[in-house]
């Protein structure tokens, strides 16, 4: 499956964004996807998480109550809406998708997933 992140931007605090991530060439119901971000000079970092055919999400405690993953299969999309963004957000957010079903053990795991979108700035500054 290709994966094509977009959405980001420039907010202030306490803005929103909605990052979308576009599967081609596969049921996007049929992987496990999960946004991760990059700060610079960190490491990549996952933040939330929707398994394959399912509707719970697993978030990071940092973004709980937060952001919002969701699933789209009509449109094959896979969205992160973030609100209430701070600072700290200010990050490469990135896109994977893993083959079926992850436990929650490997949902972190940057080696669990077999594709990966290109990648979308999101920057939060007054």
């Amino acid at each position: 499956v290709q994966l094509q992140a977009s959405g980001g931007g420039l907010v202030q605090p306490g803005g929103s964004l909605r990052l979308s991530c576009a599967a081609d060439g596969s049921t996007v119901n049929d992987y496990t996807i999960g946004w991760f971000r990059q700060a610079p000079g960190k490491e990549r970092e996952g933040v939330s998480f929707l398994r394959s055919r399912e509707y719970n999400t697993i978030n990071v405690n940092s973004v709980k109550g937060r952001f919002t993953i969701s699933r789209d299969n009509a449109k094959n999309t896979v969205y992160l809406q973030m609100n209430n963004l701070q600072p700290e957000d200010t990050a490469v957010y990135f896109c994977a998708a893993a083959r079926g079903r992850l436990i929650t053990s490997r949902l972190w795991a940057i080696g669990s997933y077999d594709f990966w979108g290109q990648g979308t700035q999101v920057t939060v500054s007054s």
